[in-house]
């Protein structure tokens, strides 16, 4: 699918990986519709975007929300064709710690978003894109989900995370098959050690540390770099049902 002209709604799409790749599809000539909770950076990015970039203001995991983003997408832009899932949260606990047992609020809160969220937007947005005009490949949309490396590897004090995550793998390939026939693809990434929010906090010697775990190159990812395999995925009408890890080589130990 080209992307010059084609509308993509972006979920979590005001900060770290998706702001990358609002960023980078602006650029190619997409419509962009922000969507995220964050209401003043979501609301600056489209400022600064200017012209083809809007912002809603919502939870993945509400759905009068969503399909208020996808509404006013489809009202101002026209069809969606693009959906990108990178919202989430990465709330820390062991199962047993210094407290207790893990609280069945926190985990449920991770899989919540994660989880229930990612599948909250593709369910509409596939519904949305169910309606558009096919392109020569019969192709409608493609939907292009976010999981991690944990989901394979989650260390000490990722049960929540890893768990939410490993259920967007786990539905990778059943969403691709059950959407095919509406020529709807589903494609997920797995990043590794990123440099978003989630690991602004850090000092940065501790971030320095993480970068070099990485065999090559012995770094934190960047934003960027998942916004040009988004790009790949989405011009590339072969690639569906996929989980394609982005990581450097990075295979992570227990802690």
């Amino acid at each position: 699918m080209d992307i010059p002209q084609k509308t993509a709604l972006i979920a979590g799409g005001a900060s770290g990986l998706g702001e990358a790749t609002a960023r980078h599809f602006h650029k190619l000539g997409a419509k962009i519709v922000i969507f995220d909770l964050n209401e003043e950076r979501g609301k600056a990015l489209a400022d600064e975007l200017g012209e083809g970039a809007a912002f809603v203001a919502g939870s993945v995991t509400e759905t009068s929300e969503v399909q208020r983003a996808i509404e006013l997408a489809q009202t101002r832009f026209g069809d969606i064709a693009i959906a990108v899932n990178t919202a989430g949260i990465a709330t820390p606990g062991r199962i047993l710690g210094k407290h207790g047992p893990l609280s069945l609020q926190t985990f449920s809160q991770v899989i919540a978003v994660n989880l229930i969220g990612t599948f909250n937007v593709m369910r509409l947005a596939a519904a949305a894109m169910q309606k558009n005009q096919p392109t020569s490949d019969g192709e409608r949309g493609v939907i292009i989900n976010t999981a991690s490396i944990a989901a394979y590897e989650g260390q000490i004090g990722q049960i929540a995370y890893a768990a939410s995550k490993g259920g967007v793998v786990g539905l990778t390939l059943p969403a691709a098959r059950d959407l095919a026939k509406w020529g709807i693809r589903v494609v997920t990434i797995a990043p590794g050690l990123f440099d978003t929010p989630l690991l602004a906090g850090l000092p940065e010697s501790v971030r320095d540390n993480l970068g070099k775990q990485i065999p090559f190159p012995s770094r934190l990812g960047r934003p960027p770099e998942y916004a040009f395999l988004a790009q790949h995925i989405v011009e590339n009408v072969l690639l569906n049902g996929e989980v394609i890890r982005l990581d450097g080589a990075l295979r992570m130990g227990p802690r």
